[in-house]
């Protein structure tokens, strides 16, 4: 029992992070109906910021999170602009093409900026482990990204429900053209969606890197499509489920690796975005709607 607590606790942790970049997926989805796959290279250009911040200038962790924030916010209303918005109009399938190529571009353009070498993330937050029960203990750094996490959803929660621009989001997200009549600046939202999505997805990014302790160009991918399939499990557009996906997909790869096979924990992860596909696709808090053709 103890062992399988102890899975737990380490499943949380990673399912943290997953569920922050998940919030970015599905606020994006549920703006613009976009599945944006180059978000999660936002979480590796995040790292690459807080790395530079910590290793070179030394600032404090606080001070690289906010900066990593603000950066990765303004990278995402750029590829926002440059990428998205030519294509508002056009088939979703454009769009789906050009977040490829977009992760391709970024994956591609940070090797042959930096290298493909892995860069050792410092160790800024000194690791002291808390022994709950015998054999059962959690880190700080575990107890910090879960807050951290929890704390940010909370928030998102909050802005998109009480305030202005969250009712411009939910008003774009329902009827785009409606919500142009009615004075709504619709490309300044989106813009906005993008900013505060890749804000949270640079704050996965940084929180990634200094759990494994690296920062390379390729880091981005797995947990990108990980996080994918949390939003989708949890049901994409809907924040609480895009944290709950991401605790679930956590603790089932946690639970795979410690009772399976590590080496089975993807193929685990993947198929339940099948299994979910198959028989609820709204996934586990979305809605069935219709569709007018």
């Amino acid at each position: 029992m103890a062992q399988f607590i102890q899975q737990v606790i380490n499943g949380l942790n990673v399912g943290s992070i997953y569920a922050l970049i998940a919030l970015g997926y599905t606020m994006v989805y549920g703006i613009v109906k976009l599945i944006n796959f180059a978000h999660g290279d936002i979480l590796m250009i995040g790292a690459y910021f807080g790395f530079f911040a910590l290793a070179t200038f030394n600032v404090p962790f606080g001070l690289a999170l906010v900066v990593s924030m603000i950066l990765c916010a303004l990278v995402g209303m750029t590829i926002d602009r440059l990428a998205y918005k030519p294509l508002r109009n056009a088939p979703r399938i454009s769009a789906l093409i050009t977040a490829l190529g977009m992760s391709m571009l970024l994956q591609n353009l940070f090797r042959l900026l930096f290298g493909a070498q892995p860069r050792r993330m410092p160790a800024v937050i000194a690791l002291k482990r808390i022994e709950i029960a015998p054999g059962i203990a959690i880190s700080n750094l575990a107890i910090i990204t879960i807050l951290l996490s929890v704390g940010l959803m909370l928030l998102l929660e909050f802005i998109v429900k009480k305030t202005k621009t969250g009712k411009a989001m939910r008003a774009v997200s329902e009827d785009k053209s409606a919500a142009k009549l009615m004075g709504v600046n619709v490309d300044k939202t989106i813009s906005i969606t993008f900013a505060i999505g890749s804000a949270l997805g640079a704050v996965g990014g940084l929180l990634y890197a200094i759990n494994y302790y690296q920062v390379e160009p390729y880091m981005g991918m797995m947990p990108g499509l990980k996080a994918f399939v949390a939003a989708v499990l949890g049901g994409i557009g809907v924040i609480p489920g895009a944290m709950l996906g991401g605790f679930v997909i956590g603790l089932i790869e946690t639970l795979t690796k410690g009772y399976v096979s590590t080496t089975w924990a993807d193929a685990f992860v993947f198929g339940i975005l099948i299994i979910v596909l198959i028989f609820k696709p709204a996934g586990i808090l979305g809605k069935n709607t219709r569709e007018k053709v």
